[in-house]
């Protein structure tokens, strides 16, 4: 079977009842995305779960239910739990991207982020120029403000996220919405790293303060190109980062 049996089992028995299964199913969901159970495989049965996790069949089901929910198996009658296609994967369910985020190499994840982020915030921050109301404004401004106050490094990856999360707010697009996950799950991870990597942490506050006086202007084009001015210098710190530079770890 897997290996270190023994200590997700010691991992399984701290935790509480109400929340066994939702660490189960996260130490199952980390085995799919990492590629120990690869699209197609068939994964053990309740029993061999209950025996190499110590869980009751209550606590293995509730847990393959929930992998079922976010598109990561389908189970058969007689034939038992099959890990599905990627492209039916559920990237933008909280839990997903972030066991997604813990498999890949941290600069290749980031190299992904940038991709994504680059089809989707010159757009949103023009729509946001276009499109926001004085409400919406204070929230990017404010949080703008609080990310130039904040120290350097770790201080400021709220407000940092808050201000991305508050453009897309401000684009009142209902089908970007769902995005929202991604962008805080994604980037509150990517900058936690860049900013304990970068020697000139502060160097995006001039950037994000292109974007937020072109939306106070409700110049759409002038926020598109300093959406993309900002991603253009996050590419070149990714791309700078060490070699064998490792995550933050969680307090």
């Amino acid at each position: 079977m897997n290996p270190g049996k023994s200590s997700q089992k010691a991992s399984l028995a701290k935790s509480g009842g109400s929340n066994l299964h939702r660490k189960l199913a996260q130490s199952i969901g980390n085995q799919i995305l990492s590629g120990v159970y690869a699209p197609g495989a068939i994964l053990p049965n309740e029993a061999d779960w209950c025996r190499i996790y110590g869980a009751s069949r209550t606590t293995v089901r509730e847990a393959v239910k929930t992998l079922t929910a976010k598109g990561l198996l389908k189970s058969r009658t007689k034939i038992g739990s099959r890990v599905e296609p990627r492209e039916n994967w559920n990237i933008l369910d909280r839990d997903v991207l972030a066991w997604h985020m813990a498999s890949m190499n941290p600069q290749e994840f980031f190299f992904s982020v940038q991709e994504v982020r680059k089809i989707l915030e010159p757009e949103i921050a023009a729509l946001a120029a276009l499109n926001r109301t004085p409400q919406q404004l204070r929230a990017i401004t404010e949080a703008f403000e609080d990310m130039r106050q904040a120290k350097p490094g770790l201080n400021s990856v709220a407000p940092d996220v808050r201000f991305h999360l508050a453009l897309l707010a401000a684009a009142n697009n209902v089908l970007l919405t769902p995005f929202g996950i991604m962008i805080e799950a994604a980037l509150t991870n990517m900058f936690e790293f860049t900013s304990t990597h970068n020697p000139e942490p502060d160097m995006f506050i001039p950037k994000h303060e292109g974007i937020l006086k072109a939306v106070t202007r409700g110049n759409a084009k002038a926020a598109r190109k300093a959406a993309l001015s900002l991603l253009t210098d996050t590419d070149h710190t990714i791309a700078h980062l060490p070699a064998k530079a490792k995550k933050p770890k969680k307090a």
